[in-house]
């Protein structure tokens, strides 16, 4: 009979100790043999219809520590938040006394994953350290929940999609807006005629910011800033790149197209009917300032095609928000308000034989009731991975410098080898991500 190995066995056999920092292990027969077995006690385990939901959150910063995630999930009345995890101390302690010392705290969210009373996780880390923890939880037979955008490149959410799959996960994409009564609204009445045929989708994202340029720093003795930066090249530590602005950088995120894109670029594909598939082109381009600390462009303007005529225009200047552009008229919807060219839109009847779209009011309430009964949630990792996508594309456009033709069958680059290399990057060693068969 063969012993099923714990999380002491694990760290021993890859020689760090419990409290080191976050890294992967890199023995692939050991990590392996640990996860597909996990992943089969787990799945046993999982939660019935009146069982409460042991939850996991890893990364607890202005995000995962505050009201979005840690304060709403310690209010909701079916779930136990077990514990939290990350390399920053001080997120770590605001979050455990948040709790009221109700729950563990990890530097390692290997540690959290360890847990046999936590059934899912929400990740709330900065983009490029999404897919390890995700895959890694699907891995271990965890239900998750990513914030968006899902992935930081294209071959890192494809990776996540197949983990979820092969471990027939409930996996949520934080892209909150499909679970608003209004941009669910808009994207129905689009999809049912309410303003003729669609012809165009105008999106406003906002301009990306500008920080003088600042010398290198020590990093805080309370961040660990080697697992802060993980999979991502080493580089020193700089106030400015770290936390909430990542978002500004090409090593962790995609400026503005991913931050406010992976939310109003998937209303426009929910609208435009391509949630699962998405545009054949692209064409970007963007303004980098020579004085500007950050590296994702200020200004830009993105046009994509799509297969059925279809164009959708990404901008940063202007309202923030989604404009469906129709034959017979217009819909605008932010998260504020929601508009059209002429009242008697919103009014429109649908009538019989209707398009309706997937209807969510609370995204976490979404999840959970998904995983007890195993559906697929509103934002589900594919349809996530989808509208990351099209901002990646349109990232490597305007890093490109020329239009490219795009085909979202096989999520390649048509006759274009180095814009294809740009859909991944490699990891910094010893991170690396599994491939790893569920074992079933």
């Amino acid at each position: 009979m063969t012993s099923k190995p714990n999380r002491r066995d694990f760290f021993t056999i890859v020689g760090i100790g419990a409290a080191g920092a976050a890294v992967g292990c890199t023995n692939p027969a050991v990590r392996s043999g640990w996860l597909t077995q996990e992943a089969s006690f787990r799945r046993e385990k999982r939660p019935g219809p009146n069982d409460r939901i042991g939850l996991g959150i890893i990364g607890v910063g202005s995000l995962g520590g505050g009201w979005h995630h840690l304060g709403r999930c310690l209010k909701m009345a079916d779930l136990d938040v077990v514990a939290v995890a990350d390399v920053d101390a001080v997120h770590l302690d605001k979050a455990v006394t948040t709790a009221e010392g109700k729950i563990k705290g990890y530097r390692d969210y290997r540690q959290l994953l360890d847990h046999q009373d936590i059934h899912a996780v929400i990740i709330a880390t900065p983009d490029h350290w999404h897919a390890l923890p995700a895959v890694e939880a699907c891995d271990a037979g965890m239900d998750v929940y990513c914030e968006k955008p899902l992935s930081l490149t294209v071959a890192d959410g494809r990776a996540m999609v197949e983990a979820a799959h092969r471990n027939d996960t409930v996996f949520q994409t934080g892209t909150q807006q499909r679970s608003s009564e209004r941009f669910h609204k808009a994207c129905e009445l689009v999809r049912n005629g309410a303003i003729g045929d669609l012809r165009t989708v105008k999106v406003v994202l906002g301009q990306g910011p500008i920080a003088a340029k600042e010398p290198a720093k020590k990093a805080p003795l309370t961040l660990d800033w080697n697992s802060w930066l993980g999979p991502a090249r080493e580089v020193p530590y700089h106030q400015n790149r770290c936390h909430y602005k990542f978002r500004w950088f090409w090593d962790y995120s995609g400026g503005k197209l991913t931050d406010w894109g992976a939310h109003h670029l998937d209303i426009a594909q929910w609208g435009i009917g391509s949630e699962l598939s998405g545009p054949v082109s692209v064409e970007a381009s963007g303004s980098f300032p020579e004085e500007n600390f950050y590296q994702t462009p200020v200004d830009f303007d993105v046009r994509y095609d799509y297969a059925n005529g279809v164009k959708l225009h990404a901008t940063g200047a202007g309202k923030n928000g989604v404009t469906f552009v129709g034959t017979e008229g217009e819909i605008f919807v932010n998260r504020e308000e929601i508009s059209a060219s002429r009242d008697e839109i919103l009014d429109y009847e649908v009538g019989s034989g209707a398009i309706r779209l997937y209807k969510s009011r609370d995204h976490h309430q979404n999840w959970i009731d998904c995983i007890r009964t195993r559906a697929k949630p509103v934002s589900d990792v594919e349809v996530g991975h989808r509208s990351a996508t099209v901002a990646h594309i349109g990232n490597i456009s305007m890093r490109a410098g020329r239009k490219l033709r795009w085909n979202p069958t096989v999520e390649r680059f048509t006759k274009d080898a180095e814009a294809n290399s740009m859909l991944e990057r490699p990891y910094r060693g010893p991170w690396s991500l599994p491939d790893i068969p569920s074992g079933d």
